[in-house]
């Protein structure tokens, strides 16, 4: 968050981790800055804890290119970064797989199954009925503006 909208008041969900749609990132900052500047609000882990992180979801942390200079797929795995590195107990995951390569959703599902596994809370949307049914114990979909509970 912008320290310009910030106020003592200001609060942000304990253990939730969020890919959004269109995450507001620093465009002349690398991704490792960018992590870096977000992890610095709760103080909750370390510069190697990002760099790991980033590995894990096929990132290089030592890349200095610029974020307004990676692919959409680059941009959405610092996203998936964001969501998972202070090791959130429950993440809100927005079409996770967006504009990721074969091999990332790969990896990525399977980090997912992992979280499952460890008895994580995930909650996504997706369209890609192979990632609901691979990571999804209970489906709604929204139907004529009413939410429907599939299994």
């Amino acid at each position: 968050m912008d320290p310009k909208y910030r106020t003592k008041r200001t609060t942000f969900p304990k253990n939730f981790g969020i890919i959004i749609d269109r995450p507001g990132y620093i465009p002349s900052k690398s991704g490792f800055e960018n992590l870096k500047k977000l992890a610095d609000i709760q103080r909750l882990i370390t510069d190697q804890d990002i760099k790991e992180v980033m590995r894990r979801v096929g990132l290089d942390p030592e890349l200095k290119q610029k974020v307004k200079n990676y692919s959409l797929g680059m941009k959405q795995k610092l996203a998936i970064a964001q969501a998972i590195m202070e090791n959130q107990e429950v993440l809100l995951l927005d079409e996770p797989f967006n504009g990721l390569d074969q091999d990332s959703i790969t990896n990525i599902r399977q980090m997912l199954l992992d979280f499952k596994k460890a008895g994580k809370t995930i909650l996504l949307t997706s369209h890609n009925k192979e990632d609901i049914d691979l990571l999804s114990d209970h489906v709604y979909q929204i139907n004529q503006r009413k939410l429907e509970q599939l299994y």
